[in-house]
């Protein structure tokens, strides 16, 4: 059984930064993308970064590109996503996912909340 667990998230003045982190547990996860998504109060819940366990190739959304950097500690199970430069419009739950080469995104942990104020 999967379980991702999420932390790092909490307050921060535009410009800031932080680091938020995802400790996964239940497997292997060579097989695996992790990814991070965020939703925004009054919206849908939305695709931030993925990075394939494997190679550690990435992908972002275009709003964070240049700001975000997703990353993973093989070792430590754990995902990182680095967040610099932050905007007023990052504010949200950040939640951390995981799905297999063929799958959806069926995994999620519990979120971690991100504040930025301006």
């Amino acid at each position: 059984q999967v379980q991702l667990v999420e932390s790092g998230g909490g307050l921060v003045q535009a410009g800031g930064s932080l680091r938020l982190s995802c400790a996964a547990s239940g497997r292997t996860f060579s097989s695996y993308v992790m990814g991070w998504f965020r939703q925004a109060p009054g919206k849908e819940r939305e695709f931030v970064a993925a990075i394939n366990w494997r190679d550690g190739s990435t992908s972002y959304v275009d709003s964070v590109k240049g700001r975000f950097t997703i990353s993973r500690d093989k070792a430590e199970s754990t995902v990182y996503l680095q967040m610099n430069s932050l905007k007023p419009e990052d504010t949200g739950v950040y939640y951390c996912a995981a799905r297999t080469y063929d799958s959806s995104w069926s995994k999620w942990g519990q979120g971690t909340q991100v504040t930025v104020s301006s």
